[in-house]
């Protein structure tokens, strides 16, 4: 609560000081996070772990359609991400993830590296140690991470309106309870399920199709009228019939 709050007020004298100096803002330093501190700036052709690091917070911005690697290489994907991730927080959108775009992300994340809206804890209300599912424990938990920033994203596109998780990582033994699929994407962690709220279940649905899930089932698709489902796979299913998906 208090390193939210923190980051907050770090975010809004960060803008304050853009509106009131200008260029001198955007060139100064990166402060260093307590989760991960990029040391560069990082921009098309570079590669490395930094690299990395920032595609799964920028995972969330591919476009309609589109799906980023996180593969620590620059390409003009990246680029494409780091621009509409600049574009939605109204900073410059040259493509350039600088101390500018640096200091956004470190303000939208926790000392564990989720998004300050997400936490694991709500990604896995079956298992704590993320074992028992079709990934190994550690697989599972990190696939659960670039979920929380693309659900991140979401949030952010449906103006900032809370998103309820419903279900994420389940082990085998939590699936077959719940009588879910042998194939869920959520063995996997890869997975959510929304409740509507805010923002409707279609709305969700329709608007998921820009943050890069391939998956995304909801209203009309069998057992899905009561959540909208988004998931990470390597082929594209689309199917919410009563959202014109």
């Amino acid at each position: 609560m208090f390193r939210r709050i923190g980051k907050l007020l770090v975010a809004l004298v960060l803008a304050a000081a853009g509106t009131v100096i200008g260029v001198t803002a955007t060139a100064g330093a990166a402060y260093a996070d307590g989760c991960y501190t990029w040391g560069r700036t990082l921009s098309e052709g570079m590669n490395g772990e930094d690299v990395r690091q920032l595609q799964i917070r920028v995972s969330g911005y591919p476009g309609y359609g589109g799906v980023l690697s996180r593969d620590g290489a620059y390409g003009p994907g990246t680029k494409a991400a780091v621009i509409r991730f600049q574009q939605a927080y109204g900073l410059t959108a040259d493509g350039i993830a600088g101390p500018q775009t640096f200091n956004k992300l470190y303000a939208l994340q926790d000392d564990d590296c989720t998004p300050v809206n997400f936490s694991y804890a709500e990604l896995n209300d079956c298992n704590s140690d993320w074992s028992g599912g079709a990934v190994s424990a550690a697989t599972a938990k990190a696939n659960a991470l670039v979920v929380m920033w693309q659900l991140q994203a979401l949030r952010h596109a449906l103006g900032d309106q809370p998103l309820t998780v419903t279900t994420g990582f389940r082990s085998y033994a939590c699936n077959s309870a719940v009588g879910g699929s042998s194939t869920s994407r959520h063995l996997y962690g890869d997975a959510a399920d929304l409740a509507a709220g805010a923002s409707s279940l279609c709305r969700m649905a329709q608007q998921a199709r820009y943050h890069g899930f391939n998956e995304i089932l909801g209203p009309g698709y069998p057992d899905h009228n009561d959540h909208t489902h988004v998931a990470n796979k390597s082929s594209r299913l689309w199917s919410a019939p009563n959202c014109g998906i």
